[in-house]
């Protein structure tokens, strides 16, 4: 055995012993190793038995000259500290690395200056394509700098105009928060507050929007409070401190993000406030935090992994020997009842 292993790191396992082992042609091996749909499951099983047996490892240097390409795809990301990006990142590179793409990550502090200068960066890295978790979806000059991008694009939970020719993929984050609000008021809430983000972005302006409609179409007198802001524990605070410090403060608040929930509990702790007796606590993304806080929070939440993972398809499909045209994949959020929220107290 240990003889076996000697000469096995002695040398380096070529696509053509891979073939002789799995049986199939060395074209074959390439259309599996490059990820193409034309293979069927048994012949792709056979070759990929082969690859772990013989510890093939690709060279994707010499693909990528042959190619023309980097085999690198950059990820511009809002901000790093938030855990959310980590489950979207983690979709995402497993997708790409599964077609032997490495991800170049830059994050921009929720400034969108630097989401420009992220862009201008990984294109002089020849990067194949990017996606984009952008600061701002409106800001003029990363606008112009998305202009003259020459790779393929994708958002994501974001817009951007068509014309751009960026694909998408992003959450219907409008069935969730209807139905939160649709249970806040189910249970007796009349006054309800959301601490939300920038209306430059999707998620922002989808999750008010929706919480407007929900109030207009259930009626009974239900009143909205909605403060906007930057997805964050500082926005969070500074916000919660506003409107629960108030003489006739809600007896419900949804927090728009994890990290705003995150600010908000501070302020709650601060202020002497029971959840789920004094106040009934709603939060966007269900997070470790959701279930492990006493009493557990209602959470609308999304398949994070997942929406990395789409956007690296999209992209992928972008790639391609025969590139389609962009798309845009929506994703559902669900709404999850637990027992921060409970009827208001007298």
């Amino acid at each position: 055995m240990a003889e076996d292993q000697g000469s096995r790191a002695g040398r380096r396992a070529g696509m053509r012993e891979v073939a002789s082992l799995a049986g199939v042609a060395i074209s074959s091996v390439s259309r599996v190793l490059s990820g193409h749909p034309d293979v069927s499951a048994e012949m792709r099983e056979r070759v990929l038995d082969a690859v772990a047996q013989l510890e093939y490892e690709p060279d994707f240097l010499a693909q990528s000259l042959r190619r023309g390409q980097t085999m690198s795809v950059g990820f511009v990301l809002a901000d790093i500290s938030n855990p959310l990006m980590a489950d979207i990142v983690l979709g995402a590179e497993a997708t790409l690395r599964g077609r032997g793409y490495s991800l170049l990550l830059m994050s921009s502090e929720n400034d969108p200056a630097l989401d420009g200068a992220h862009i201008r960066f990984l294109q002089a890295r020849r990067v194949d394509g990017l996606i984009l978790s952008l600061a701002s979806e409106t800001d003029p000059a990363t606008l112009d700098v998305l202009g003259g991008v020459t790779v393929p694009m994708v958002v994501v939970d974001r817009a951007l105009d068509p014309a751009l020719g960026a694909s998408a993929v992003v959450n219907d984050h409008a069935t969730g928060m209807r139905a939160a609000i649709g249970h806040l008021v189910s249970v007796g809430h009349r006054r309800i507050a959301l601490i939300g983000g920038r209306p430059e972005t999707l998620p922002a302006r989808q999750r008010e929007q929706a919480m407007r409609a929900a109030i207009a179409e259930l009626g009974g007198g239900v009143e909205g409070i909605y403060l906007p802001g930057p997805f964050s524990r500082e926005h969070g605070r500074e916000a919660a401190h506003r409107v629960l410090g108030a003489e006739d403060r809600p007896t419900a608040l949804v927090a728009g993000g994890n990290q705003v929930l995150i600010g908000a509990l501070e302020v709650i702790g601060e202020l002497g406030l029971r959840v789920g007796r004094d106040l009934s606590l709603v939060t966007c993304d269900d997070v470790p935090l959701s279930t492990l806080y006493r009493p557990p929070i209602a959470s609308i939440s999304r398949d994070t992994v997942g929406l990395g993972a789409t956007a690296a398809r999209l992209l992928l499909d972008r790639l391609g020997d025969e590139p389609g045209p962009p798309r845009t994949a929506v994703l559902p959020t669900t709404y999850t009842p637990r027992a921060s929220v409970a009827p208001p107290s007298a």
